[in-house]
């Protein structure tokens, strides 16, 4: 009796995985069109595509100038580091001529009849044995006392230099955290909108690429005109904009072939010899600001309320600036996105 239950749920387990078998083949079936019409997944309407991929670029856009801000941040680390370092060893140099100076002094002493115990301390491999023995240091005569002095000062700044560059050290290791975490933002949403723009028609990714001022990109005449309007330094800034119409948006580029917004704005106007800070939120506060009823080419123009993108106005109520990955440099309308200000800086 025991068997025959036995033999009995055999055969109905092995029915049931026949029969899940069975659908999960149906849904391949259905999947991927055999066997019957399959079910492809719905083209998605190129507007809300559109919206979203705008929306991933203006948020990666936003997380492209912390990082920006952050390696800016890390190379300034780098360089005080680099400093300190150099000067550490600078004094290091010195430390070592005011020992051997403070030895040969010992060594003097030891030949006219024993070692002064401050002598002995300050000897000693031990920092803090030195600086501990500064009062021993007064007994000493006037020359051992002056060699002493030397060899105390040497070392308390060596110390503090070497305190200096360990916070460098820690600055530098906590900004290339900030740095990775920021870079994974950018590639996240970028690779998000790469997937959105996938499910589009070449024709459908070609619409939603554009919005390029192609009237105002191949006449000469605003050109000309935002050439003349504006000072030597502007006008170079302009002129570099212009040389560099279609490039590629590349996120952290700063040319010469490739940009982001914040790093075509600071390439053009190094150009004409304005150093400029790196990042958009930085950048609008590199100059006077002015009201956009009054603005001039070469003067930078910054959109949406977080300050992340930026152009270099051209005139006639248009810019050039550095889109996103899915358009290269080009001249464009001011209204193509929302106004936040503008800045003079020559």
């Amino acid at each position: 009796m025991a068997a025959h239950r036995r033999i009995r749920q055999r055969t109905a387990g092995g029915a049931t995985a026949r029969a899940a078998a069975a659908l999960a083949l149906a849904g391949a079936a259905t999947a991927t069109g055999f066997g019957g019409t399959g079910h492809a997944e719905p083209q998605p309407a190129p507007d809300r595509v559109k919206a979203e991929v705008h929306q991933l670029y203006r948020e990666a856009e936003a997380a492209t100038e912390e990082y920006n801000g952050a390696k800016e941040k890390a190379e300034s680390a780098q360089r005080r580091l680099r400093d300190l370092q150099d000067e550490a060893a600078r004094r290091k140099d010195r430390l070592n001529s005011a020992r051997d100076a403070l030895g040969s002094v010992a060594a003097a002493q030891y030949r006219d009849g024993g070692l002064d115990p401050a002598l002995r301390l300050f000897l000693s491999e031990d920092p803090d044995g030195y600086l501990d023995g500064a009062a021993l240091a007064e007994r000493a005569g006037s020359r051992r006392q002056a060699a002493v002095g030397r060899v105390r000062t040497q070392l308390r700044e060596t110390e503090q230099l070497r305190g200096a560059a360990r916070v460098e050290v820690n600055a530098l290791t906590s900004r290339r955290a900030e740095l990775e975490r920021h870079k994974k933002t950018v590639t996240t949403k970028l690779t998000a909108a790469r997937r959105l723009l996938s499910r589009l028609t070449p024709g459908q990714r070609a619409a939603l690429a554009g919005g390029a001022d192609r009237a105002s990109r191949s006449s000469t005449a605003i050109r000309d005109a935002a050439l003349t309007a504006s000072g030597p330094r502007a006008a170079e800034a302009v002129s570099y904009a212009y040389a560099k119409l279609g490039s590629p948006y590349v996120w952290g580029a700063t040319g010469p072939n490739a940009f982001d917004c914040s790093g075509l704005v600071q390439a053009a106007y190094r150009s004409a010899g304005v150093s400029l800070p790196r990042t958009t939120y930085a950048q609008i506060d590199a100059g006077r600001r002015v009201p956009r009823s009054e603005l001039r080419p070469g003067d930078l123009v910054f959109f949406y309320s977080g300050i992340s993108h930026v152009g270099i106005y051209v005139g006639d109520g248009r810019m050039i600036h550095a889109p996103n990955p899915s358009a290269p440099v080009r001249v464009a309308p001011l209204d193509e996105m929302p106004f936040a200000g503008a800045t003079r800086v020559v």
